[in-house]
């Protein structure tokens, strides 16, 4: 093989690296049965950094920039500089290619629920999960602690510790910050900012740093949240005692329906019956009239109001002493609130019970 050939082979005039993937952080330079180039160029990009390794100890690290390798106190050892060798010289040197730029939208997230005391529910476990960014900070730390001799390695690698990293520290704010599930939505930001501020060191130990970290959502359990739903849709529907006189007159329109379809129902019924009574079966029985509406009272008791009660229910109130004569109700279509006394299908309850027993 002519001499010119050989050398061709050998030698490498251009180093650099164009990445064509989005989660690749290390990159290890391809030289297999090559040597570097005494002189030859090596090309960081911004958003790069190239690692130099010599014989197995990290030797120096290139900022985003041009250079050319042909200083004395490089530790870049090439054929030409060992003729004694013939071209072939003991000594490697590798290149290593680090991705200096953010790394975002890892996701992380709380594989068990976190218990805390939280000051309106009491004891309550709560779910979190969100998102992070991760950035190379310190090259030469992040190969020798992380990387090894992985010739290509990517985010998906580290995101993983991370994540641990990430959950232990969420999990302490949450339990820490005293603040209640339902305020946590408007701190998340300042949650955010203590976790990214408290994994700093970890993550600073790896040659890494955290730039982002947001919480997107706190979650209560299902029973729990379902729970929460109907404290919110009492909420939403304010006074109760106005909303429980709308349900009375409601049930009551909608009674009042059903017997009118009913009666209407016994009139079509009479009037076939009518109509064949000359047939061979003689005439129908009239069918059975529609059970009466019965009629529920409230009780308006400290403030507060009690019910709906039948007026069985009330007589036997009366008898425990819970009902008296001078005890506000109402039904609906009645004129508000009036003593038990004064309204006659009441007045009754007190007639009928018997007088308190002579005295000893």
């Amino acid at each position: 093989m002519p001499i010119f050939d050989f050398l061709q082979g050998q030698l490498i005039d251009v180093i650099h690296w164009v990445d064509d993937r989005q989660d690749r952080m290390v990159w290890r330079f391809e030289r297999e049965g090559h040597e570097i180039k005494y002189g030859a160029k090596l090309t960081v990009r911004e958003g790069q950094a190239a690692v130099f390794v010599h014989e197995g100890q990290l030797a120096d690290v290139f900022r985003p920039g041009l250079y050319l390798l042909e200083t004395n106190n490089m530790p870049i050892l090439t054929s030409l500089q060992h003729w004694d060798h013939g071209f072939r010289s003991p000594f490697k040197s590798e290149i290593y290619y680090v991705n200096t730029t953010r790394f975002t939208d890892l996701k992380w997230g709380t594989k068990n629920p976190v218990i805390l005391r939280d000051p309106e529910f009491g004891p309550t476990r709560v779910r979190a999960f969100g998102t992070f960014a991760v950035k190379v900070a310190d090259p030469s730390l992040f190969l020798t602690e992380i990387v090894g001799t992985d010739g290509e390695f990517t985010a998906d690698e580290i995101s993983f510790q991370i994540r641990n990293v990430i959950v232990q520290e969420v999990s302490r704010a949450l339990a820490s910050s005293g603040l209640s599930v339902l305020d946590m939505a408007a701190n998340t930001a300042d949650l955010g900012k203590l976790v990214a501020e408290a994994i700093a060191p970890t993550v600073a130990a790896y040659g890494l740093q955290i730039p982002e970290l947001y919480i997107e959502n706190v979650s209560l359990p299902e029973a729990v949240e379902a729970a929460l739903d109907k404290r919110t849709s009492m909420g939403v529907i304010g006074d109760m005692d106005r909303y429980t006189r709308f349900q009375a007159a409601e049930a009551l329109t909608e009674q009042g329906s059903a017997a009118g379809a009913a009666m209407g129902t016994g009139f079509g019924a009479g009037l076939g019956m009518q109509m064949g009574a000359a047939g061979p079966w003689g005439p129908r029985p009239a069918p059975p009239p529609p059970p009466p509406v019965e009629q529920v009272w409230h009780i308006a008791r400290d403030g507060t109001t009690e019910g709906p009660f039948s007026t069985a229910r009330l007589g036997r109130m009366a008898q425990d002493g819970h009902l008296t004569r001078d005890t506000l109700v109402w039904t609906a279509g009645q004129d508000g609130w009036q003593r038990a006394e004064d309204i006659t299908p009441l007045a009754r309850l007190f007639t009928v019970m018997p007088p308190p027993p002579p005295p000893t």
